[in-house]
């Protein structure tokens, strides 16, 4: 009896196996594949190209599930004047600020309540400028100056 050796290819590990295992066997030995079903089964082999493009495709969806799974940008906020100025004063406008204490994080010097309050998640400093520009915006709309006691008045 003559055993077939097949290239083992990357792709087709996952058919390999099968094609390999039925081509040990004697042709019309019971649970034997018969040869046109080996063909129709594994036809992918017998063309090189579809490898090749069943790995193109592969990729494509990597990238197009990593491009659905990327967070939306936060919306561009226009900073009034009175938010500039607190920022400035609470953090030099900084966005990776963090005070002596490391309970106020960010641009504004959120404390993690109130970061998450306005929507926020993870560490304020962290975020993106735009993101805390837009946190900040809505904080200052709900509470006004007051929640940055020194800096706001």
């Amino acid at each position: 009896m003559r055993k077939l050796i097949l290239p083992i290819v990357p792709v087709c590990l996952v058919v390999a196996p099968a094609v390999a295992l039925a081509a040990t066997e004697a042709p019309g030995a019971p649970g034997s594949p018969t040869d046109a079903s080996l063909v129709s089964s594994a036809s992918f082999v017998a063309d090189p190209f579809q490898p090749v493009e069943a790995l193109s495709q592969a990729r494509e969806a990597v990238k197009e599930a990593k491009r659905e799974s990327r967070p939306e940008a936060a919306p561009k906020v226009t900073v009034s004047p009175q938010l500039e100025a607190i920022a400035a004063c609470e953090s030099g406008s900084d966005p990776t600020a963090v005070s002596s204490t490391g309970m106020y994080r960010g641009k504004y010097q959120f404390s993690t309540a109130t970061w998450q309050a306005v929507g926020g998640s993870g560490d304020p400093a962290a975020a993106t400028e735009a993101e805390q520009d837009l946190r900040a915006t809505i904080l200052y709309e709900q509470s006004g100056p007051g929640q940055w006691p020194v800096c706001g008045s």
